[in-house]
């Protein structure tokens, strides 16, 4: 299997999968209704709506940045409280996370070895690097998810 698959399987399991930590993206979102992701359970602390925004939003600016674009991060860090806490609001909040992951995966589907070895200039890490690193950044941001999901 080349690294791109394998790659590409990390973004399949951890999204709707069965990766090595043992919950997914998906799973963990099911059944939660717009009041509960809207719900901020902890003070000083983000909802699961505004952690699935949080994701969306890094997912596309790094899906821009090893497709050579450079992207300014906001100073709020993607982090915007949530105006539209309605069903059909969360459940377009949904669809636009798995547009997401389409996205990364048909630029996976193209992707050549050769290309994660480009270097991208504002902070000098390889596309590699940027690809691991989101696949983190959404395993980080799962595991508050499972902890706010407690609180239902």
């Amino acid at each position: 299997m080349k690294e791109t698959q394998r790659i590409s399987k990390l973004f399949k399991d951890l999204f709707e999968g069965s990766p090595w930590i043992d919950v997914n993206i998906i799973d963990s979102l099911k059944n939660i209704s717009a009041e509960n992701a809207a719900k901020r359970v902890l003070p000083n602390q983000n909802t699961i709506w505004e952690i699935v925004n949080h994701l969306i939003a890094w997912r596309l600016n790094v899906l821009q940045r090893v497709q050579g674009k450079v992207i300014k991060t906001p100073a709020n860090n993607y982090f915007e409280p949530v105006k539209n806490v309605s069903p059909i609001a969360w459940n377009n909040t949904l669809r636009r996370l798995k547009e997401s992951q389409d996205k990364w995966l048909k630029y996976l589907d193209k992707l050549k070895a050769a290309e994660m070895t480009k270097v991208y200039l504002c902070n000098k890490m390889t596309y590699y690097e940027h690809i691991q690193g989101i696949i983190q950044h959404d395993a980080y941001h799962l595991g508050q998810i499972s902890l706010l999901r407690k609180y239902f």
